[in-house]
């Protein structure tokens, strides 16, 4: 049953939340337009940086199912203080890094914090409000999860240009500090102490295939460590394979196998990571490419970035119209070919290449990728019942993140083989438009997912009474 600090949510618990959803979304994009300055700074190449982003994204992934267990054990807001906390003193140390294994090691610590402060939030709201008002105060709460990635590539740049790297991270200090201090007066105190069960073997099964499986992509960048990848790749699948052996004879796993049995979810998700693959390397790509291989500043890379996160936001009420239109299986295919032509036509930029152009072009390619995230995230879920939507929702935000890791991964696998290939003379620029060929092709070639979806899939989404 659950117990409440505050029978009556606190008007000011949006913000509160909105706040820390805010913190946590920018500094998952703000560290991207300054990887050049700072690998400067820790001797390091720009093309090497990869796993200080890489590192904090996989921590979101593994420790994500971890947060329902621990609201019930902990309560709410003890979880969400401790978790701000420890987010606080990731980012302290971040700034104090002085080469990139310290950084990475930092990273960790800092993505143990952050990955509990967006689902204790939403947990809490759930909790909070009656249904009535749920979808009202979400919205007015996740809203700074679509403004942060605007905001941080750009505060980023400024950040680097007139300050030093460092203060990214120090920025979180007094955000974090003020949101303690409203945290131990608003935030209402919500556990399940009857609830006692997690599957500790199958989470432990399923973070060490995640691992295994991003560190092969990471470890093969380097030629005398493609053993070691080679090592890892076979690690993970062995892990994955003895999750689903362990899934099927427990009832109480950590995500069901029955939920792979819903056609819609398994399609969704497989959709989810194979489409994102291509998606989630453009934020790491991009600022290297504008900085790196065009010599523009990192005010100006981070202003070039602002597209492809403001379009998203601006392309959202579309959705709707254009799926009771064409159909969800239409758009998420024929949506995915689009972005993987887009992905591929990067290859023709240039630093002569009029940056108007360059703006409309991300702005294009941020919009289609918004009506691809919203589609899919939606399909995922359509057909789910009940009592499979919790832990169907939690597998496909833990997806999202793998895929945003693999992603990267990836794409700075392929930019660094092609930078050390002698075919191209070790042209950079060159290894960029390699990179994005390839990366379009491969999701391009994703859309064969979605095409399997039944024409008629996602129709009681659409025909739902409000």
């Amino acid at each position: 049953m659950a117990t409440a600090h505050n029978n009556k949510p606190s008007r000011f618990l949006p913000i509160l939340l909105a706040i820390a959803i805010f913190m946590q979304q920018l500094d998952a994009t703000i560290l991207n337009t300054a990887l050049p300055s700072m690998a400067a700074d820790l001797g390091q190449s720009p093309l090497n940086m990869q796993s200080a982003i890489i590192a904090y994204a996989l921590t979101l992934a593994i420790m994500m199912p971890l947060s329902g267990f621990l609201s019930d054990k902990l309560g709410t807001r003890k979880l969400f203080m401790g978790s701000m906390i420890i987010f606080i003193i990731g980012s302290v140390l971040c700034a104090a890094s002085n080469n990139l294994t310290l950084l990475v090691l930092a990273r960790i610590i800092q993505g143990l914090g952050g990955a509990m402060l967006t689902p204790v939030a939403r947990l809490t709201m759930m909790q909070a409000y009656e249904r009535s008002k749920l979808i009202t105060v979400m919205n007015y709460a996740i809203m700074p999860a679509l403004i942060g990635p605007v905001l941080g590539p750009i505060i980023g740049g400024y950040l680097v240009e007139y300050t030093s790297w460092h203060w990214i991270f120090l920025l979180n200090v007094p955000i974090g500090l003020l949101g303690l201090l409203a945290t131990w007066y608003i935030m209402p105190d919500f556990n399940h102490s009857s609830n006692n069960y997690f599957d500790g073997l199958g989470f432990f099964l399923f973070s060490a295939s995640a691992f295994c499986m991003t560190l092969t992509f990471e470890t093969m960048s380097h030629a005398n460590n493609v053993l070691f990848g080679c090592m890892m790749a076979i690690a993970g699948i062995g892990a994955l394979i003895a999750y689903v052996a362990h899934a099927r004879q427990n009832n109480r796993a950590l995500y069901p196998p029955h939920l792979i049995l819903v056609r819609t979810f398994r399609l969704g998700l497989a959709g989810n990571l194979v489409s994102r693959l291509g998606m989630s390397a453009l934020p790491l790509l991009l600022p290297l490419l504008f900085q790196v291989a065009f010599n523009y500043d990192a005010v100006n890379s981070g202003w070039l970035l602002m597209p492809l996160a403001l379009a998203a936001i601006f392309a959202k009420p579309f959705l709707k119209p254009l799926m009771n239109h064409f159909g969800y299986r239409n758009i998420l295919a024929w949506n995915t070919r689009i972005i993987g032509i887009l992905m591929m036509s990067l290859a023709l930029i240039s630093a002569n290449t009029p940056q108007w152009l360059i703006l409309l072009h991300l702005c294009i390619l941020g919009a289609c990728n918004s009506l691809q995230f919203t589609g899919m995230n939606t399909i995922t879920l359509a057909d789910l019942r009940p009592n499979q939507v919790s832990s169907g929702t939690s597998l496909m935000a833990v997806n999202q993140q793998l895929a945003l890791s693999f992603g990267i991964a990836i794409g700075a696998l392929l930019l660094q083989s092609f930078s050390h290939s002698n075919f191209i003379n070790h042209n950079i620029t060159s290894a960029f438009r390699i990179t994005f060929i390839i990366l379009g092709i491969f999701t391009m070639l994703s859309s064969w997912i979605f095409a399997r979806l039944h024409a008629m899939d996602g129709e009681n989404l659409l025909t739902r009474k409000k």
